[in-house]
């Protein structure tokens, strides 16, 4: 850690101490990848040579819009019947079919073909470095005007120093309802709020980053991410013939999950992480020979009113933009707001325009950016910042989209659902244990949706039969969904967090990064079994209506 750093006693210091040491002698993450995607290639060939393969269920999407298409060719006069009834049928959005899924080598021809034919397409398609690009134009411009230090020094001045840590961590949990924004946006932001009061910018970085990736499932709001789930576990429980559940089912558990985890992670980050760290020393980002900034009060104040009435401006737009019926952000179906709507699709656009006007807004009130080519400068120099994780988002795509077409990860977790099949325990033991499967399975999958759409059609009907309600079982996915967010090497903007942390400790590296968030995991993941634990055993309902077993 920090050269300035007390000593600290005992196995848990000595070890991350050790962890980090290795973890920063690792490869560069670019180059890792690329051991990686080698070492896939071997074990995806060993494996396809035994014949590997695992039959499941799984949720896929129907083709309404090609039924629809042909109904029109058709004059509009093509339906479905159903065949017991005779009455007209209406498509279901997803169906469960049985599907084999075997190894495949990535050193076969037709592996080597996908190899060639597809890197183009795979880091075009990866939606990430967009969202990295969008969201960093806006805040480069506020950066480079000079409005993010501006706004953390009256940030900073006007909060109690003692509040800052909580402040920053619990807008962390909350920011899962924009997705991304809190990776690119809030962590940055909690760095530089920590050294502008002397604390060490890394213990913001960290603190922050386990709130927004280790604390993702839950919120205080409903969120995208809660209605892609309640529709893949409506479908399931459809074939099922069971009851369906609404988006509310765990908001309850969500809530109280998102305030305890917000506590935690505080005390981890004031009496853990912190006093590891030590002082920070600024001749530790390798610029100690930069000058001292010289601060124009009035001009910066000028500036924040500047950026205060932009930002007025730009909620007013979005408010009409959303609120009033048959508004462009809202549902065009259902005029749902919130949910899988418009809206919450343009969240990272809204956000980083804000951030875009109210930056150059202070640039005009401050006299830091003065013209177009001033603006512009400014967004190419915070790309040209963004050169060497670029290159890393390529190889992660690479490596990402060959794991996924060898069907490695699908094998991996379909095997592991049926050892939990075949266990014969107690339904508390085999939630606990469904946590710990889910935990392990996002070293290698990461992704919320995409593994319940995995899993709901496996684990909802063996869990119906003990009597577990599906809400009880999607509030243990929660658990051991996030936890592992923050240190596995296939979370994509873990190269992004080493960058951040490169900007205050130039000597840091992934084993930095990784010691710092270890603790985050095991503490955040023992609270949070802790909580589902009691919260099942006292049988507090998960929501509305959402009660822990089968009525």
């Amino acid at each position: 850690m920090s050269s300035t750093a007390t000593a600290q006693p005992g196995v848990m210091a000595r070890l991350l101490d050790g962890i980090e040491r290795v973890g920063n002698k690792v490869p560069n993450p670019t180059v890792l990848f690329v051991y990686l995607i080698a070492f896939v290639a071997v074990l995806s060939a060993l494996l396809a040579w035994a014949g590997v393969s695992v039959t499941d269920d799984v949720v896929v999407p129907v083709p309404n819009e090609e039924f629809a298409a042909i109904s029109e060719h058709l004059g509009g006069t093509y339906s479905l019947y159903d065949s017991t009834t005779g009455e007209p049928a209406t498509l279901p959005e997803f169906v469960v079919v049985e599907q084999e899924f075997p190894v495949r080598s990535l050193l076969s021809i037709e592996g080597l073909r996908f190899f060639f034919s597809s890197f183009v397409d795979n880091f075009s398609g990866f939606g990430v470095v967009a969202v990295v690009l969008i969201s960093m134009a806006g805040v480069g411009v506020a950066e480079v005007a000079g409005m993010m230090a501006a706004l953390i020094r009256r940030v900073v001045k006007v909060a109690p120093a003692r509040w800052l840590p909580f402040i920053l961590i619990f807008v962390g949990v909350l920011s899962s309802v924009a997705t991304d924004a809190g990776y690119l946006i809030l962590i940055p932001l909690a760095a530089a709020a920590y050294a502008s009061v002397g604390r060490h910018p890394l213990a913001g970085m960290a603190g922050v980053f386990a709130a927004v990736g280790a604390v993702f499932g839950v919120n205080l709001l409903i969120t995208p991410s809660d209605s892609m789930l309640t529709e893949i576990t409506n479908d399931v429980l459809g074939t099922l013939g069971m009851e369906t559940i609404n988006v509310t089912q765990n908001f309850y558990f969500s809530i109280v999950s998102s305030l305890v985890l917000a506590v935690v992670v505080t005390f981890m980050t004031t009496k853990f992480v912190e006093p590891r760290l030590g002082t920070y020393d600024p001749k530790e980002a390798g610029d100690s020979s930069a000058p001292a900034e010289e601060i124009d009060a009035a001009a910066e104040a000028r500036g924040l009113r500047f950026a205060g009435w932009t930002a007025l401006g730009v909620l007013v737009l979005v408010l009409a933009l959303s609120l009033p019926p048959g508004a462009p952000l809202r549902d065009p179906a259902t005029g749902d707001l919130i949910g899988t709507t418009p809206f919450m699709a343009s969240l990272i656009f809204v956000i980083s325009l804000a951030f875009l006007l109210c930056g150059i807004a202070f640039g005009r009130g401050a006299g830091t950016l003065k013209g177009g080519n001033a603006i512009v400068g400014a967004i190419s120099s915070t790309f040209g910042t963004l050169g060497g994780l670029l290159v890393m988002f390529l190889m992660i795509a690479q490596f990402i989209a060959l794991f996924n077409w060898s069907n490695l990860p699908t094998v991996a977790a379909v095997e592991a659902a049926q050892l939990l099949e075949q266990a014969s325990v107690p339904a508390l033991v085999l939630l606990i244990a469904f946590i710990l499967v889910i935990l392990v399975l996002d070293i290698i999958l990461p992704g919320l949706i995409p593994k319940w759409a995995i899993f709901a059609p496996v684990f909802i009907p063996i869990f119906a039969t003990l009597g577990v309600a599906p809400q009880t079982l999607l509030a243990a996915y929660r658990v051991g969904d996030s936890p592992v967010n923050v240190v596995t090497p296939l979370m994509v903007y873990l190269p992004f967090i080493v960058t951040i942390a490169q900007r205050y400790v130039k000597k840091s590296g992934l084993g930095t990064v990784i010691s710092l968030m270890l603790p985050y995991t095991v503490v955040i993941l023992l609270t949070w079994t802790a909580l589902f634990v009691v919260w099942f055993l006292l049988g507090i309902p998960w929501g509305p209506d959402a009660p822990v077993e089968i009525t």
